[in-house]
């Protein structure tokens, strides 16, 4: 049995930081509906084209899930996402601040309705505060929370080169809505969570705030190498760049006498311990790279292992996706798609005796129909839906006049919004739509 089988999420989510959350909640056998805008979807969709003509981003997050479409603006898709809602166990949104406040579907109206449900609010800078409105792409959350002034070289300040506080928002989100569904499991109560991109990469930035807030100085920007322990980094080694990091005094002695077989250099009074290795820090690289440069990488690293030192060779992407460890611990496994199967890794949890949900990546509203059906929707639905964005069932009279198809109305000037349709009929739905407005009806066809 997969540990989330019997859950339900209704996610409306875009870009990565809920559908990362959601799609580590689908691995583990949760049923996540997308919730996606008619025709265009979740704009994650066209950031590239590079994975036979699907998005990388939207392949990465999104296996595993059931897409729905829905125009939020109109009244019958409303309808149809408040009896999803009904019976999820989880609700999910990462739109715009106070977006889902003006659709019906904040946080405290859903849990008035539905005590047991779990809420969880996805935002670039929380719910309150002067940056609560503020746009938060995540370059943009890098900066502001610091990131990007210790990363780089000294020269040129850099981005972290995945989205590391999106990321880092979505784990704290999936945690998040574990830790709530335990909570309710003992107590039937829901929860309401709130989770920024902000305040998550802010916990990611314990080292460089309590350096900086009790060192009385910054951590500077050192590329690869490390602001607080020395040796640690990339080094040359026959033209070839290698990676090595030393935690201890034990670990240095061991690295003069095996790595560098130079035993004396570690009881030198600038080397001696790891402060002084940090002051002089130029001094430590020529003395090492001096007889590193005499090797070639194969040997260095011989030497690094035989003396239990932490290394690692540069590996380019496609030295990843081609590493030897993946392939021998069987970590590959393909996924459907609507052009047709994709590579993907496993989830890095892994629980003995259970594989982890790995199904398809879904078209956009490519499970509409099945999720009315369940819902006691007709197949008329469905078509009306995918053609007008609505839904269709009986209309059903107001005190003003009859609904009886679209560009029709059998009364022509019964009320002003009656004759502001009269006016734009002949240009299509705008008659409809008027004429659904004034009668109530939710849904139309």
């Amino acid at each position: 049995m997969l540990p989330l089988e019997d859950i339900t999420v209704v996610s409306l989510e875009q870009a990565v930081a809920a559908p990362f959350a959601t799609r580590q909640l689908a691995d583990l056998g949760a049923r996540v509906i997308k919730v996606e805008r008619p025709e265009v979807g979740d704009f994650a969709r066209s950031y590239d084209r590079t994975v036979k003509g699907l998005s990388s981003h939207f392949v990465w997050l999104n296996r595993s899930k059931e897409s729905l479409t829905l125009d939020l603006k109109q009244d019958g898709p409303k309808e149809v996402l408040s009896r999803l809602v009904e019976r999820a166990d989880v609700f999910v949104q990462n739109l715009a601040p106070g977006a889902t406040e003006r659709l019906g579907f904040g946080a405290k109206t859903l849990r008035e309705r539905h005590p047991r449900l779990i809420v969880c609010d996805v935002s670039g800078y929380g719910s309150s505060g002067p940056y609560r409105d503020k746009k938060a792409y995540d370059l943009l959350v890098q900066c502001e929370g610091g990131l990007v002034s210790i990363t780089g070289t000294p020269e040129t300040p850099s981005k972290v080169g995945i989205s590391i506080a999106d990321m880092a928002c979505s784990m704290y989100a999936y945690s998040g809505i574990l830790a709530a569904l335990l909570r309710r499991g003992r107590t039937s109560e829901g929860a309401t969570l709130e989770v920024s991109l902000f305040e998550a990469l802010g916990e990611w930035m314990g080292f460089p705030a309590y350096f900086t807030l009790y060192g009385g100085k910054e951590p500077p920007r050192t590329g690869a190498s490390h602001a607080a322990i020395a040796p640690y980094g990339p080094f040359e080694c026959d033209g070839e760049l290698i990676f090595l990091g030393i935690q201890n005094e034990r670990e240095w002695k061991r690295f003069c006498e095996v790595v560098l077989e130079q035993p004396a250099l570690a009881g030198y009074e600038r080397f001696e311990s790891n402060s002084e290795r940090v002051e002089n820090v130029d001094a430590l690289r020529q003395a090492i790279e001096g007889i590193l440069e005499q090797l070639s990488s194969e040997e260095a690293i011989g030497r690094l292992d035989e003396a239990k030192i932490a290394n690692a060779r540069m590996r380019n992407i496609r030295g990843f996706l081609d590493h030897p460890q993946l392939e021998a611990r069987d970590r590959w496994r393909e996924v459907g798609s609507s052009v047709g199967p994709l590579r993907a890794l496993l989830p890095p949890a892994t629980m003995d005796g259970t594989e982890p949900v790995m199904a398809p990546i879904p078209s956009i509203g490519g499970h509409t129909g099945e999720i009315l059906a369940e819902l006691s929707y007709d197949d008329g639905a469905v078509t009306t839906l995918r053609r007008r964005r609505q839904y269709k069932r009986s209309p059903r009279p107001c005190h003003r006049g009859f609904f009886t198809g679209p560009g029709h109305c059998n009364r022509t000037a019964v009320g002003p919004m009656h004759a502001s349709a009269q006016r734009t009929s002949r240009h299509g739905n705008r008659l409809l739509e008027a004429c659904l407005a004034c009668t109530g009806l939710r849904e139309a066809g």
